[in-house]
Parts: C-alpha cells; sequence; structure tokens
C-alpha cells in the first residue's frame, strides 16, 4: 500500500478536514482518502453534467420555414382581429 504526503496545507483547511474527520469518527488520513474516493467515484459525473446554460440552450430551438420574413409577417397580421375593446381606453 502506497503513503502520500501533502505538503503545503494551509492551516485553516487542515483544520476543517480535521473537524470533518472529527464528526464521522475517522482519523485526517481516513478522511482524506474518503472524500477522494468521493471525488473520483463522482468524476464522470461531474465532467459530464451539463450546465443550466446548456440545457436551456437545448429547450431553445429554431424551425425551419420555407417562406421569407415578408411572407412570415403578412401572415401574422391577417391572423390578428381588431377588437374595439380599448377604444375607450383603460
Amino acid at each position: 500500500m502506497a503513503n502520500l504526503q501533502i505538503k503545503g496545507i494551509q492551516d485553516e483547511f487542515y483544520a476543517e478536514i480535521k473537524n470533518m474527520a472529527s464528526a464521522e469518527n475517522r482519523s485526517v488520513s481516513q478522511q482524506i482518502l474518503f472524500l477522494v474516493r468521493e471525488y473520483l467515484s463522482k468524476k464522470t459525473y461531474y465532467q459530464t453534467a451539463k450546465t443550466p446554460a446548456q440545457v436551456l440552450l437545448e429547450l431553445s430551438g429554431s424551425w425551419e420555414d420555407d417562406r421569407d420574413a415578408g411572407q412570415i409577417i403578412n401572415e401574422i397580421k391577417a391572423a390578428r382581429k381588431n377588437s374595439k375593446k380599448l377604444i375607450q381606453g383603460f
């Protein structure tokens, strides 16, 4: 079994890991191994997970239409109905 030594760890970071280990009834070494295993087991998921922006872009889309813009505008205008509901205002 290999040994790993970590140098240059900040005191605050070490204290946080030590507190986590204590809360989980583990040694600092066991806690580090646990965290590394957790990360590695989920690494593929995190790398393949889509960002919210990617999901939104997939939901939006475009369509193809053989008509030009003028024809589409004319069709929209023709489909509108005049209403006398607001002649007198709000």
